[in-house]
């Protein structure tokens, strides 16, 4: 049992206590609430938390942690298979690297998940996956049940396929069109192995049932099966405005569960965004106007969004970015997003849009007991993650010794 006393504890979901104590026990969170309610049981180790802020460990919901490896070379870039715009098939669990050495820099952040998954260059990536971020292999650290497709439109397919291969596509319009034919055959897929199993039922009284005569197996349309089952989100990369409509157009046309990523000009339609209940991963927030379709960034966009009614979680894309999780948040707040929602951005949001705010992103009884405490206000710069716990273990501790010179 361990009990973590005295500090600010921001529940995201059921209030502030001034001076709270949350109690764990057996990976979980047993009791939040008010120190002079929550009784600490005898034999506990106890946290003082004093002058501290204490809160659920925050979610990167769009990052490439352990698939773009550190330090960034070729032998650890493994985010990007560029062989063919749609690549369905490959799953990011056989790229993910426990050891990638910015999983301390981002838990050192106070994050204790993120999504993870395949980049951009293709319209269709392959499937990436919600991690806690402890574990030695990657079966320990992978969450069942949260893979999403990634699917990517606007420049990036196009500047590797249309640009740099002289293939499709080389147009916004190819990139749909590609999108849209990968979809279209995982259909007749289905619809072939429905009809085939159909058919071997309709036997004539007495027959015993027939083997189905299936398709040969096609693990690429397979893994676009489960999408269109809505087993499975579409994680849709988009920056322009156009971009993020003609994600939702597609994903209207074959009844996604999608969710938008970057979205980065959402603020021009983000009273459309609301009305269709899109839900999306905003940032990174520090993004330069690396291409032309960041032309538009503004610090402004999720606040605008957020005050839209559109479901926001901040994310910070790349790898061991993740550390300045925080100070995105406090970006959002300066630029006008209401703090309350920036907290909600990095914690309950991403864990909604995630689909695991049963297990995180809030402290809550019941839930799995990580949690984060910080030296003072979380975006405040000078503040310092001051330890975290993963399932109730705790994983950081800041008086910890730097990791030993390699020789």
């Amino acid at each position: 049992m361990i009990a973590i006393i005295n500090g600010k504890v921001l529940t995201i979901t059921k209030g502030t206590y001034e001076k709270g104590t949350v109690l764990i026990d057996k990976g979980k969170i047993k009791e939040v609430g008010p120190a002079d309610k929550v009784k600490v049981p005898k034999g506990a180790e106890v946290v003082d938390a004093a002058g501290k802020w204490v809160l659920p460990g925050l979610i990167d919901a769009h990052s490439h942690l352990s698939l773009f490896g550190e330090p960034s070379v070729w032998a650890t870039m493994d985010g990007n298979e560029v062989t063919s715009p749609n690549t369905a098939q490959l799953r990011g669990i056989d790229a993910l690297n426990p050891d990638d050495v910015a999983i301390r820099d981002v838990v050192a952040a106070g994050v204790t998940s993120v999504y993870t998954g395949p980049g951009s260059a293709n319209i269709i990536g392959g499937s990436g996956m919600v991690i806690k971020l402890r574990g030695r292999v990657a079966e320990e650290m992978m969450i069942p049940g949260t893979e999403g497709m990634k699917m990517a439109l606007g420049e990036n397919p196009k500047r590797v396929y249309g640009e740099g291969k002289k293939q499709a596509p080389a147009t916004r319009m190819g990139n749909a069109a590609v999108l849209r034919d990968a979809l279209v055959a995982a259909q007749n897929y289905q619809e072939k192995i429905a009809r085939a199993e159909e058919e071997a039922k309709a036997t004539k009284p007495g027959e015993a049932a027939k083997p189905p005569k299936l398709p040969d197996r096609d693990l690429k349309l397979e893994a676009l099966g489960r999408v269109l089952r809505r087993e499975m989100k579409a994680r849709i990369h988009c920056h322009r405005a156009d971009d993020i409509m003609t994600a939702v157009r597609v994903a209207e046309e074959f009844k996604l569960d999608y969710v938008i990523e970057h979205c980065t000009e959402g603020y021009k339609i983000a009273d459309i965004l609301a009305k269709k209940k899109v839900r999306a991963t905003v940032g990174p927030l520090l993004m330069s106007r690396g291409k032309m379709e960041l032309e538009d960034v503004t610090l402004k966009n999720p606040g605008v969004l957020a005050k839209a009614g559109v479901k926001v979680a901040i994310q910070c894309d790349t790898s061991s970015n993740t550390k300045w999780l925080p100070l995105h948040a406090g970006l959002a707040v300066r630029e006008g997003m209401p703090e309350a929602e920036a907290f909600r951005a990095i914690t309950i949001n991403p864990a909604e849009i995630l689909g695991v705010a049963d297990r995180m992103g809030s402290l809550e009884a019941g839930k799995d007991a990580d949690v984060a405490i910080f030296s003072g206000h979380p975006f405040n710069t000078y503040t310092k993650c001051e330890k975290v716990f993963i399932d109730g273990e705790k994983v950081y501790q800041l008086t910890d010794p730097l990791p030993a010179a390699k020789c």
